[in-house]
């Protein structure tokens, strides 16, 4: 079986953090979107960053390429997902899996790919949980189930977001409360935010 492809999700603005970049954030030391690609493992070459509107330079990798939104009146990680899916298909690729994290994500599990594949089963989508809480953008897709995604997305028909997205796709929830004690999906919005998550670490 190939090995799956991979997008961060890292277009947000970070109003609440002063409008840094969340990707340049620091947790022990290093950033959060080396943390995150770090736990994503092995996926294919080269991992994506979903940017947001505009590739500014910040919040990138030398193994990974920049991927921006499409020219459509919806913004967030729902058009990230469908920028990467438009990426892929750019490389000629319509068929497979997609594993899609947040970079605010600091905390994302070594084992996250692979306790997604397993949770898919037959399902065209699967979304991380942990108790009461779920995290829409902590996903893996099947990438013939987006098709037309991207299209959607550029017309303005898409769903609101990757929460409706997944309701509509009839998306399979990955619960993690039994596997960590702590939710490993905690992420940063906040200044607050941040200093809890490096007292964590």
């Amino acid at each position: 079986m190939s090995l799956p492809h991979g997008v961060i999700i890292a277009g947000g603005r970070g109003e609440r953090l002063g409008g840094v970049r969340k990707a340049d954030l620091r947790i022990g030391g290093r950033r959060l979107v080396d943390r995150v690609a770090e736990a994503l493992g092995t996926v294919a070459a080269p991992v994506m960053i979903a940017v947001g509107p505009v590739d500014d330079g910040r919040g990138r990798r030398d193994d990974a390429v920049a991927v921006t939104d499409l020219d459509a009146p919806v913004g967030g990680p729902l058009a990230g997902l469908a920028a990467a899916v438009a990426a892929l298909r750019v490389r000629g690729i319509r068929e497979g899996l997609l594993i899609s994290a947040a970079v605010d994500t600091p905390f994302l599990p070594d084992d996250f790919a692979t306790m997604m594949l397993d949770e898919l089963r037959d399902a065209p989508a699967a979304f991380a949980g942990w108790g009461a809480g779920f995290y829409p953008p902590n996903a893996i897709w099947r990438i013939e189930a987006l098709a037309e995604l991207p299209g959607r997305v550029t017309a303005g028909t898409a769903p609101g977001s990757l929460k409706a997205l997944q309701a509509s796709m009839g998306a399979r929830l990955a619960d993690w409360t039994s596997r960590h004690a702590a939710d490993p999906f905690l992420n940063v919005n906040t200044l607050a935010d941040l200093l809890a998550l490096e007292r964590r670490e």
